[in-house]
């Protein structure tokens, strides 16, 4: 993952929070919104992700109840592009993990999925025709058609 970001904090009502740019306001600091908000910040500004295309904790319907997606990142089309699945860094990467972004994707069905604990990133392209999640090396950066 990239350098530590200049993520801003402050200590409210006896709580630390985190500015988060995608929602444009500050939320609790937790340990997994820590690796999310570096996460964000890597997106943005290694891939070139603008903070506008993308969707932090937003609701999906699976299987009649309402999940939250950690980072949702959209192409220029506004079409769901990549899911990404933040965990604590505590938390290791394992199948299940791998296993809830998947479920995620059978209602996004984006091209790229990935699990990060901001110790560790798993990359996968989803291969719709096969049925197969391809490990990458990285995830594409954003590029703007004309």
């Amino acid at each position: 993952m990239a350098p530590t970001a200049n993520i801003k904090t402050r200590l409210h009502d006896g709580h630390r929070e985190v500015f988060d740019t995608v929602r444009s306001r500050y939320v609790a600091l937790t340990p997994e919104e820590w690796v999310r908000q570096h996460f964000i910040h890597y997106l943005h500004y290694e891939l070139l992700y603008p903070f506008e295309l993308m969707q932090v904790e937003g609701a999906i319907t699976l299987n009649g109840m309402t999940r939250r997606c950690d980072i949702v990142v959209y192409d220029q089309d506004v079409k769901p592009f990549i899911i990404v699945e933040c965990k604590k860094e505590t938390v290791p990467l394992t199948q299940k993990v791998l296993d809830q972004a998947c479920r995620y994707n059978l209602v996004l069905q984006v091209p790229y999925l990935c699990l990060t604990n901001g110790a560790r990133q798993v990359y996968c392209r989803v291969d719709f025709d096969s049925k197969e999640l391809i490990p990458i090396p990285e995830l594409p950066k954003y590029h703007k058609r004309c």
